[in-house]
């Protein structure tokens, strides 16, 4: 193998830039070429393609977003996008792939795959939905962006004894609610995973608020519907005050965390290893603070499953 390209795809997520950085900075360590493939899978078939040098990734470690843009693309949904991409990667003469995103991104890479065409995924997204890992780069970053905003919101829910409903991002997975519910102290965690009761809800509020209570927290997820529903229900039945905070793409910017850029450095590192190997169709992830790696196709048939233990834990502590 004698050059690597390297793409982000899908929603941006903090520490994507560290990955970027470790691609790069690994294969000139092993003194291969390293193409940077800007905006996604859309800017790969239209040829968006430069060679990276050390220099290229200095001082983007600390930086959020992604310095290779991101983008979607419907072309490369079909066969004819896909075939361009391929004579892109061949024209540019690379060799392997490196992919980081979230399951859509990964879904591409193994339409690359099944094409002969070797690709490694690297899971990046907020929503830590991807199966094979336990952490996805970006999520802890999210999370404590998260956090910081209830540390804010409950400081103004106390002044004015009021309901507050937290809506965070995580499509069709609970895991940032559940701990930025966990780790802020709500009163009650919405989760797509567990089928809502709001009945529980409300007895838990009106037993906070007769026991003194005059101020609740409670966080839901987008996959479980809006916020503002929640919140409605809850004024109506309870005729309490109640506000609702969307945080939307906030949750997506800033810095990454240090556990986020030492995440993003070793599987970016990994990646690069696998491809020099000759092994393609894999995706790396952590499990029990080690590296792994799985076979990407099998990974993403897999079901996402939400933390038992935090689940229980959340409610035994929000009682």
């Amino acid at each position: 193998m004698k050059a690597i390209g390297v793409l982000t795809s899908g929603g941006d997520a903090p520490g994507m830039n560290a990955a970027i950085r470790s691609v790069v900075r690994s294969c000139i360590y092993h003194d291969i070429k390293v193409f940077g493939i800007y905006y996604g899978y859309q800017g790969l078939i239209n040829g968006n393609i430069e060679e990276l040098t050390i220099g290229s990734v200095g001082d983007i470690i600390q930086k959020g977003g992604t310095m290779l843009y991101s983008s979607r693309s419907e072309e490369f949904k079909t066969p004819e996008g896909q075939k361009k991409a391929i004579e892109q990667l061949n024209n540019y003469g690379i060799d392997g792939l490196v992919v980081i995103g979230g399951d859509g991104s990964f879904k591409g890479a193994t339409k690359l795959t099944e094409q002969g065409f070797p690709c490694i995924g690297v899971p990046g997204t907020i929503d830590n939905d991807i199966p094979g890992t336990d952490y996805t780069i970006g999520f802890d970053t999210a999370l404590n962006t998260v956090i910081q905003a209830v540390d804010k919101i409950r400081d103004t829910a106390t002044s004015h004894e009021r309901i507050y409903a937290i809506e965070v991002m995580g499509r069709d997975a609970g895991d940032l609610a559940l701990w930025a519910g966990l780790a802020g102290g709500a009163e009650s965690i919405l989760i797509p995973e567990r089928e809502s009761n709001m009945d529980e809800v409300l007895e838990k509020i009106q037993r906070g608020h007769e026991r003194g209570k005059r101020h609740s927290i409670i966080m839901v997820a987008e996959g479980v519907g809006s916020a503002v529903d929640y919140a409605e229900q809850i004024q109506d039945k309870l005729n309490l005050s109640t506000r609702v905070t969307v945080l939307g793409h906030t949750q997506r910017g800033g810095s990454p965390t240090a556990n986020d850029r030492v995440l993003a450095s070793r599987l970016g590192a990994s990646a690069v290893d696998l491809l020099l190997n000759n092994k393609g169709g894999l995706m790396v992830g952590i499990e029990n603070n080690k590296v792994v790696h799985h076979d990407i196709i099998e990974a993403l048939q897999r079901e996402h499953k939400v933390d038992e233990g935090l689940y229980q834990l959340s409610n035994q502590l929000s009682i």
